[in-house]
């Protein structure tokens, strides 16, 4: 069976760190592309951040800051959140897609498998 299970999120203060993990269980984690997800309140949920085999994509807003990774021996997949801002705050997910191309990473409906969220808030 096919699982995922986000964890690592809580409370930090401005400009804290946080690393995030996304253990899966079923699969092998370098045969696919994994990808992190946030929803904030009362927004859609967007791309953070997705591994594809050797390649890392970023959105915008969190380049320079975020870095995925991946622990093929722990079947995990990372995601280390530095100089977090206020508008990071979200729940966060991460997700299991076929190896996409850099155009595709972001839209939601290739990714088949879904973790539980783990909330991040980011506030003084």
């Amino acid at each position: 069976e096919v699982q995922l299970q986000a964890s690592g999120g809580g409370l930090v203060q401005p400009g804290g760190s946080l690393r995030l993990s996304c253990a899966a269980s079923g699969f092998a984690v370098d045969d696919y592309g994994i990808g992190w997800f946030r929803q904030a309140p009362g927004k859609e949920r967007e791309g953070v951040s997705f591994i594809n085999v050797g390649r890392k994509f970023y959105a915008d807003a969190v380049k320079g800051r975020f870095t995925i990774s991946r622990d093929n021996a722990k079947n995990t997949v990372y995601l280390q959140m530095n100089s977090l801002k206020p508008e990071d705050t979200a729940v966060y997910y991460c997700a299991r897609a076929p190896r996409l191309p850099f155009s595709l990473w972001r839209a939601q409906s290739y990714y088949t498998y879904w973790s539980q969220g783990t909330q991040v808030t980011v506030s003084s």
